[in-house]
């Protein structure tokens, strides 16, 4: 049957949506053919054929003879296949064209659910490779609705959603409906309503990208982000190191008067930041990671554990409000240390009276 007009739609639908023709032609086929198949008393599988250059779409049922039907989708039995062809034998694929009923309705339903479910597909495939690059980015979004415990965010890209879990929100920060809000990308997949990124203001690479928006030297390359320690809404230890011996690493991060730090610190809703130099030696490393509190003696005592002895008075700044510095200096090193202040470690004979300061 001669249907030209069908593919001038379908080229002007390939042009509109970006979607290949033998895409949509094969799943326009599959589609077909089951509906033709409720409606028709056939035999074996329906096929449909094609022709863009002739503008034809022809029908055939296709069946292989057989003695004993192991599958009834595909086969027919012997005798059966001598009423359609008597000169039909075991082993022979037996085809008979045919034009079913009410094809134009059943054509143009089947067409148009199709059509939508295409577009769906070809939109949420778009969004997803759209966004592929995007993963450990920093991105801006608006907060359009909650769902549960879960914060959906828009990025103007239709069928792109941010989602937010419980366990990627600030506990000190509140998400009202249409906040602009700043996250970190955590992954991208396709989900049943389109493309989802999974994002985050938990996540310490959140802090990373925010500086980096912040501190040219650090987009740059010349100022590195070793580690980042965080406890969200709280406070965080960053560890840095510079590639170019003229350029003070914790000056650039800093910014003048404290610019930089500051607009990381804003948008952070107040968390605070440690910005720590990076060493190579472990133990100077530890002894800077526990700022604010001036570290003077750290000695390793057990493989990546070490303790580190401080002023007395200065014992509970370096352990924190509930251990919370020494814990984050711990995450930040990947060691494990044992906090002492002077009079205790040398109470118990770990430090040397005449020790000198090992900072």
């Amino acid at each position: 049957m001669v249907n030209r007009e069908f593919f001038a739609a379908l080229a002007e639908f390939e042009k509109e949506k970006n979607i290949p023709q033998d895409a949509f032609i094969e799943a326009l086929e599959s589609a077909l053919n089951s509906a033709v198949k409720k409606q028709a008393d056939l035999f074996g599988v329906v096929k449909i054929k094609t022709d863009e250059e002739s503008g034809t779409i022809e029908f055939v049922t296709e069946a292989t003879v057989v003695d004993e039907i192991t599958d009834k989708d595909s086969q027919i039995l012997l005798e059966d296949a001598k009423k359609i062809k008597k000169s039909a034998k075991v082993g022979d694929v037996l085809t008979e064209k045919f034009v079913p009923r009410n094809f134009s309705r059943i054509a143009a339903q089947t067409a148009k659910q199709v059509i939508q479910q295409k577009i769906r597909e070809t939109e949420k495939e778009a969004a997803v490779n759209e966004f592929s690059d995007k993963k450990g980015q920093l991105l801006v979004g608006t907060v359009r609705r909650t769902d549960g415990q879960n914060v959906l965010i828009d990025f103007g890209k239709g069928q792109v959603e941010g989602i937010m879990l419980p366990s990627d929100q600030v506990k000190t920060e509140t998400y009202n409906v249409n906040d602009r809000v700043k996250v970190y990308v955590k992954n991208i997949k396709s989900g049943y309503r389109g493309a989802q990124v999974l994002v985050s203001r938990t996540a310490p690479g959140l802090v990373e990208k925010l500086f980096e928006e912040e501190v040219p030297e650090i987009k740059q390359g010349t100022v590195e982000v070793k580690a980042i320690s965080r406890e969200p809404g709280e406070r965080t230890k960053m560890a840095i190191a510079s590639t170019d011996e003229r350029i003070d690493a914790v000056g650039a991060c800093v910014g003048n008067r404290g610019a930089r730090v500051n607009a990381v610190v804003q948008e952070l809703g107040g968390e605070k930041i440690d910005i720590i130099p990076w060493s190579e030696n472990p133990l100077e490393f530890i002894a800077k990671a526990l700022s604010p509190a001036k570290v003077v003696y750290v000695k390793q005592t057990d493989e990546k554990t070490a303790m580190a002895v401080v002023p007395d008075d200065k014992l509970s700044l370096a352990i924190g409000k509930n251990g919370q510095n020494a814990r984050l200096a711990v995450r930040l090193t990947g060691w494990k240390i044992d906090v002492k202040s002077e009079t205790a470690a040398r109470d118990m004979g770990l430090v040397p009276e005449d020790d000198e300061d090992e900072e």
